[in-house]
């Protein structure tokens, strides 16, 4: 028996499986409840509940490897940690392009001369003097820093050089554009590496609080982390690059949905708390994204699955949403947490909020809505501007009502940035609520539930009218409405992977009739060829009602509410390189990767360097990455051009990507 640990924090649950890998099975499974404040709480009731069905003594564990979705909830849901942004040799106009400065927002950020061109030269001389001028002003508020030079990919010196010294100057975390991408597009590589910069601290506690559980329960094995694209790589390089577990929760989801199905050809989809992840597997993998991975406005250079992520989920925020006279209830695609889970810990306090608000003779938006207290560290509240720090220590350090806190205008807008900054999450109604108040689920406080949804069907529309007769009626919407977009969402996966590039094709007029099943001289459907798979706690709840929507077979396989957990334990580590070789001048070639010398007269001379450099290096970074049993394959490929009748050169861009299992702790 060789004993592995699968691990996947979610935003409500982390989940904990032990996986034998040599009889290739699920020996115990088990859930608790994600406690962001700590995360280690919710991480060591899983894997303490799992060993103990086990019966199993925990130092025979041989690997521990996690999956998680908080990088993916964190950008989904709009939560922001304070960076400061270096750009080496770019423009103003740079600045604006790729979503950069809507990702930055109000975040510091400097530009400073230097940087190199498309074959590597210096273009100009690196200005230190005036990055030491902006970390004594406004680089000094942060929590860490992105560093992206303007064709770092072709050579990374002045990267380098900012990083080396910021952090001798603030010993803070520096991420560089040219460690996360080899690919051009400098805006890109710089919203790339800002995000992973946002990302690391967040990360860095989740790898820190297993530590520290694994440690107390004296399990030694390796600790591995799921990318984006499925495979896993060593716990203290994801420390460096959380930017590459982005859907690391997903990717998870379709390696297990995979083992756990059989099924070569599926459409899998995997509902958590605060997220719906849909991805198509075909011949038994799922297809990568040739962009890099996309969640929600973010445009990413990360290799990831090909995946439709959408702010959808159990936790989903429960908003009435007024356009003119029209009013909708709209779902996400923020996460709260839901009052029946907050009434569990703080029932006292939760129920008497409620019965406040019922005895009220008028209803209130901020009715059935709380603030709960996260953690805060000193360099976060650094950049809060005094209106949020004020909230802040008005909130202290316990769930209070809304309308407790937040009484003015001033204070609801410092509430809604402290939420986008993670310094405190909401509490309200959600579809987990809403299946409490219907009896499909039971294991929170469904009293606290159900005086949330009496107090939504107490609102009004814009004209007076009543919205929702009963409690039952406002559940029974929020339940409708997850089902009809996870249709929709499912929809258009299908046909974006079938070519159609429609925006939401699921919104056209006979997309609607489809769903609606209207009838006249016409009746339209839609179909699937291929099975949807449902994983995720919550799939068995809602997805046979979203099978009955879309009249499409859905397959919810055993262990399907672990899937996260197992997929990650039985993933490989998967680590790929790339060199490209380009002439700057006649007679000339180039090397841009590692290798021992990077300038040659000859072509063939020049890609037995780049080889020889891509290998080495990969065997180095592949056993970094917790690797036994290395396998490298690469592929080169010339591109010549023909101009007036003579062939030339354009470039030899050669990728090697080395394989192996996963390291065991006595192997």
């Amino acid at each position: 028996m060789a004993l592995l640990l699968g691990i996947d924090t979610g935003g409500t649950y982390t989940d904990a499986v032990l996986f034998d890998d040599k009889q290739s099975q699920v020996i115990a499974k088990a859930k608790s409840l994600t406690t962001r404040h700590d995360l280690a709480i919710g991480i060591s009731g899983a894997v303490t509940r799992v060993i103990d069905a086990a019966q199993i003594d925990a130092a025979t564990i041989e690997l521990v490897s996690l999956s998680t979705t908080l990088a993916t909830n964190a950008l989904v849901e709009g939560q922001q940690r304070r960076i400061g942004l270096v750009m080496i040799g770019f423009s103003e106009s740079d600045i604006q392009r790729q979503g950069l400065a809507s990702a930055l927002g109000n975040d510091p950020m400097v530009r400073i001369a230097g940087g190199h061109n498309v074959t590597g030269d210096e273009a100009a001389s690196l200005d230190l003097a005036a990055l030491d001028t902006w970390l004594e002003g406004a680089g000094k508020t942060v929590t860490g820093y992105a560093v992206a030079g303007y064709f770092s990919t072709r050579n990374p010196q002045h990267e380098i050089r900012v990083r080396d010294h910021i952090r001798s100057r603030t010993h803070l975390p520096v991420t560089c554009s040219h460690e996360l991408t080899s690919q051009l597009d400098g805006p890109r590589r710089a919203l790339t590496c800002v995000l992973n910069a946002r990302l690391i601290p967040l990360i860095d506690g989740l790898i820190g609080a297993t530590a520290r559980f694994l440690d107390d329960r004296n399990i030694k094995a390796p600790v591995m982390v799921v990318r984006g694209d499925g495979a896993l790589i060593a716990a203290d390089v994801a420390r460096e690059r959380p930017i590459e577990t982005i859907l690391s929760g997903p990717a998870a989801t379709l390696v297990g949905a995979a083992f756990l199905t059989g099924s070569q050809d599926a459409l899998v989809s995997d509902i958590g708390g605060t997220t719906t992840d849909i991805a198509v597997m075909k011949n038994g993998a799922p297809r990568l994204d040739p962009l890099g991975a996309r969640v929600g406005p973010y445009q990413t250079m990360v290799q990831a699955v090909a995946m439709r992520t959408i702010g959808l989920g159990g936790d989903s925020e429960v908003r009435l949403h007024e356009e003119g006279m029209r009013v909708t209830l709209e779902l996400g695609p923020r996460r709260a947490m839901p009052v029946s889970l907050l009434a569990l810990e703080h029932r006292d306090m939760v129920h008497a909020a409620l019965e406040k608000q019922l005895r009220a003779e008028v209803a209130r938006p901020s009715d059935a809505r709380f603030v709960v207290p996260m953690p805060v560290t000193d360099a976060a509240r650094a950049g809060l501007s005094s209106a949020e720090a004020a909230l802040l220590d008005k909130i202290g350090n316990r769930p209070k009502a809304v309308e407790d806190v937040a009484e003015t205008r001033t204070e609801s807008g410092a509430l809604n940035r402290l939420v986008i900054n993670g310094l405190v999450l909401m509490s309200s109604l959600t579809p987990s609520d809403a299946a409490h108040v219907l009896g499909l689920h039971s294991g929170w406080d469904g009293d606290a539930a159900r005086q949330a949804a009496t107090l939504m069907a107490r609102r009004r529309g814009a004209k007076g009218e009543v919205l929702f007769e009963t409690p039952e009626a406002v559940a029974e919407a929020i339940i409708a409405r997850l089902v009809r977009r996870s249709g929709e969402a499912l929809m258009d996966v299908a046909l974006h992977e079938d070519g159609f590039t429609l925006d939401h094709p699921s919104r056209h007029p006979l997309m609607i009739a489809a769903l609606e099943k209207k009838t006249g001289v016409s009746s339209i459907r839609f179909d699937f060829n291929l099975p949807i798979v449902g994983v995720g706690a919550s799939a068995p709840t809602y997805y046979p009602m979203v099978g009955d929507l879309l009249e499409s077979e859905v397959v919810l396989p055993e262990h399907s509410d672990v899937a996260n957990a197992l997929g990650a334990v039985v993933g490989h580590v998967r680590i790929t390189g790339e060199s490209v070789i380009l002439s700057p001048g006649p007679g000339r070639f180039r090397v841009h990767g590692p290798s021992d010398q990077h300038d040659f007269t000859d072509l063939e001379a020049a890609a037995e360097a780049a080889i020889s450099g891509l290998k080495a290096d990969l065997a180095i970074r592949a056993e970094a990455a917790g690797a036994d049993d290395i396998d490298i394959t690469v592929d080169r490929k010339d591109v010549s051009a023909f101009t007036d009748g003579q062939e030339i050169f354009v470039e030899s861009r050669i990728i090697a990507v080395a394989t192996g299992r996963p390291r065991l702790a006595h192997s």
